[in-house]
């Protein structure tokens, strides 16, 4: 696997290197060997699978509190997202910045998103799908959200939303209290570990 860092601490653009023949391909989409060999997180306890039905359609921004802040390791397996990532670690070179990457079916490319930034996608396409491997079990009271169109990060999309959770629409503007950034202090320092 090649791991290419991210402009964010701690994140990485993790891309497979299959091996092809006249039968097809195989490789490698997790190898807990070279994710700790490169300082990443190995241990996931539970993996996820969505399905985006329509183009445009966002989801997130997404993140949990310590002690339930989680690594995610992000890969579409259908379809095209941009997988979009804002780093709210207050001690951060990059605190309130976003970096995007288009992952799609078939660039197989995955995103490793360390503790400490806030994970979301729009859909590229119809029936996008994601499997995602997380290191930490869902923890709904530690769970926060950042408003796809808040100010504060000012992050611009690449085509009109379609379509977005409830939820996800009403997360508050940004404001450090409500979104815990103080409990991510140290944690772009440490690469995440």
């Amino acid at each position: 696997m090649k791991f290419t860092p991210a402009p964010l601490a701690g994140a990485y653009i993790i891309e497979s290197e299959p091996r092809a023949d006249e039968r097809g391909f195989f490789s490698r989409a997790f190898c807990a060997r070279e994710f700790a060999d490169a300082g990443l997180e190995s241990v996931f306890v539970q993996a996820n699978n969505t399905l985006t039905l329509m183009k445009g359609t966002v989801r997130g921004f997404h993140y949990q509190l310590p002690p339930s802040a989680e690594v995610k390791l992000v890969r579409c397996i259908r379809g095209a997202v941009l997988d979009v990532i804002v780093d709210i670690r207050p001690d951060s070179k990059t605190y309130k910045q976003a970096f995007s990457a288009t992952l799609d079916a078939e660039n197989r490319h995955m995103m490793y998103v360390p503790r400490g930034v806030a994970h979301g996608f729009m859909a590229l396409t119809d029936n996008a799908e994601l499997h995602y491997m997380v290191s930490a079990f869902y923890d709904a009271p530690q769970e926060r959200g950042l408003r796809f169109n808040d100010p504060a990060i000012g992050f611009h999309w690449p085509m009109e939303m379609t379509s977005i959770s409830a939820k996800d629409d009403a997360w508050p503007d940004f404001d450090e209290g409500f979104h815990g950034v103080a409990a991510f202090v140290g944690l772009a320092q440490n690469n995440d570990r």
